[in-house]
């Protein structure tokens, strides 16, 4: 049999117990002893054991007694039972009020066949509680001293009336005292006054007053508490923001650099060195691997630095006489065109090891001076110069930049060209021909005017520079106008003539300065060869650069022309074409 430590009913298995205890966590527990409730079941037994240590062993010690009694004494054994009964009963009811008593029918009347064993182990710690009791041979007297003891009358809290039961005690505590509880009688008519806070009802106000001010007392202080820790957790956030922030920085700015250098690298603006420097170390490369001897690295070195002195290109990159060859053939063959137009006479130059992969610019302009040399229209402005090398035309174009000039393009290159090898674009070709009073003007074909990023109007505007009156003219056409500078991103050519096919489509004639001298030379042989041709041809749908710009020289400037133009740059556009 299990007994419970609440009220003291028995019941015969673990399930049973359970379901038991079930109720009484359901209903209020009150402490038996000093009256506690208000908690559950599990803080009510952590209280008996610790505040009624002695008065819980003493009402175990009297279950074992009356367990002794019940199961020797066959005489007594119904009023053991009744007393039992009452016992129980008093226990559930301080305990539990809305539990129902236990009655005597309750209890097994086999109890003493069945559980031998339990009452033999009993009646040993019975014998043990009687020893320490100093042999006491009265067990009734025992048992009427422990009740008295532990489960006296009840009072009341308030008047210390005292009443016969716990339930004749709430009676009396609902009608004398209902104004002193939480909840009073329906029919007081008395004024209550709620707690706006956690409900409660209040029959005072004094008594409402101080219960709210505990309510402001422990909300302020767990503000306070959480201000000093949503400060703390606010101060973590704001290092953890800029420790974060740091990084990304430092990260930007360490990527910034990287592009910036790499940038720098790529326009020839990384404190490197020049055309002079690279020019010698390029040489000293083919050397060390056995394709150059000794003696023309000797031989080119002394070349070059009489070059550099005296500022005029050495040749040696130049092929002459492509546009008579060219002239010729058209004359003589190409039956797959229709018309074409050649610019006056230019001369090619390719790159060298000086300015391999950054001087197309240069030898662009180089191209485009030679053939202003050869026309005599223009004797006047470059009062017989030649053709200069790469240094000299970077010394030029800073010069350029001295008399006002593009100072905004001047700004962007540090104002320095020489001893660098900082790419030049159109800006500073129109700069420089600008200088030497050769009128001339940028048209910028900004966006794709055909399909599939193809730029039709950039061959119209050609073929209109070229062609002044397209019917009744010959085949082939040698004008007097110079090439044209032809500038996209990352390389610029020039464009010595236009044809004009069977079909009518149109085609570029272009130098390159990335094509070598041995393959122009092929355009030389009286037997050229069609294949010859395509390194120069250019069709519509081989130009698909995004935008493309264009220097066309159209005569001389006069001294004031020059001025206005220097002025005009200050805020210079170049012309768009839609």
């Amino acid at each position: 049999m299990l007994s419970c430590d609440i009220c003291g009913e028995t019941v015969s298995s673990e399930p049973d117990m359970k379901a038991h205890l079930t109720v009484h966590m359901e209903n209020e527990v009150i402490c038996p002893f000093c009256k506690l409730s208000g908690v559950n079941y599990d803080e009510m037994c952590f209280h008996i054991e610790t505040a009624h240590f002695e008065q819980n062993e003493l009402e175990r010690n009297f279950e074992r007694i009356n367990t002794i009694q019940y199961g020797t004494s066959g005489n007594r054994k119904d009023s053991s039972l009744q007393c039992r009964a009452d016992i129980n009963s008093s226990v559930h009811s301080a305990c539990a009020s809305n539990q129902p008593k236990i009655s005597a029918q309750s209890l097994p009347e086999d109890g003493t066949l069945k559980h031998k064993d339990f009452y033999s182990e009993n009646l040993t710690e019975s014998r043990k509680f009687l020893k320490s009791t100093e042999r006491q041979s009265d067990r009734t007297k025992i048992k009427e001293s422990i009740y008295e003891t532990m489960y006296s009358p009840p009072e009341c809290p308030f008047c210390e009336k005292i009443e016969d039961n716990s339930q004749d005690m709430e009676t009396h505590v609902k009608t004398k005292h209902a104004d002193l509880l939480d909840t009073p009688l329906e029919d007081c008519n008395q004024l209550l006054y709620d707690c706006p806070m956690c409900g409660l009802i209040c029959t005072n106000y004094h008594i409402l007053q101080e219960h709210v001010d505990l309510h402001l007392e422990e909300s302020s202080f767990g503000q306070g508490v959480n201000r000093v820790q949503c400060s703390r957790d606010l101060e973590l956030a704001q290092q953890l923001q800029q420790e974060e922030d740091r990084k990304r920085r430092s990260e930007e700015s360490r990527q910034e650099m990287e592009e910036f250098q790499k940038l720098q690298r790529q326009y020839g603006l990384d404190n490197s060195g020049g055309y002079k420097q690279q020019q010698l170390r390029n040489m000293e490369i083919e050397v060390n691997r056995g394709r150059m001897h000794p003696s023309e690295f000797h031989r080119r070195k002394a070349d070059m630095m009489e070059s550099l002195a005296i500022g005029v290109d050495d040749g040696k990159t130049k092929t002459s006489g492509i546009m008579e060859a060219l002239y010729t053939y058209y004359q003589n063959a190409a039956t797959d065109v229709r018309r074409v137009w050649l610019s006056a006479g230019v001369d090619h130059f390719h790159s060298s090891f000086g300015d391999k992969g950054w001087g197309c610019g240069y030898r662009n302009f180089q191209m485009l001076l030679s053939s202003l040399l050869q026309n005599d229209a223009y004797d006047d402005s470059l009062k017989g110069m030649s053709v200069p090398c790469i240094p000299k035309i970077q010394s030029m174009i800073e010069d350029a930049w001295k008399e006002g000039f593009d100072p905004q393009g001047a700004s962007q290159l540090n104002n320095r060209l020489q001893g660098t090898k900082a790419w030049i674009g159109a800006c500073e070709i129109y700069t420089l021909l600008t200088s030497l009073r050769i009128k001339c003007r940028i048209v910028d074909f900004h966006k794709s005017t055909g399909p599939l990023g193809t730029h039709p109007r950039l061959f119209e505007w050609i073929l209109s520079y070229y062609a002044s009156e397209r019917e009744g003219s010959p085949k082939a056409v040698c004008t007097s106008k110079p090439p044209i500078y032809l500038q996209h991103q990352g390389h610029s050519r020039t464009v010595v003539g236009i044809e004009e096919r069977k079909n009518r489509t149109l085609c570029l004639l272009v130098f390159d300065p990335g094509c070598p001298s041995r393959e122009m030379q092929k355009l030389l042989k009286q037997d050229m060869e069609v294949s010859s041709l395509k390194q120069l041809r250019k069709f519509v749908g081989n130009l698909k650069h995004k935008q493309y710009q264009i220097v066309a020289v159209e005569g001389v400037l006069s001294s004031e022309e020059k001025i206005a133009r220097r002025q005009a740059s200050q805020v210079f556009t170049a012309e768009k074409i839609p």
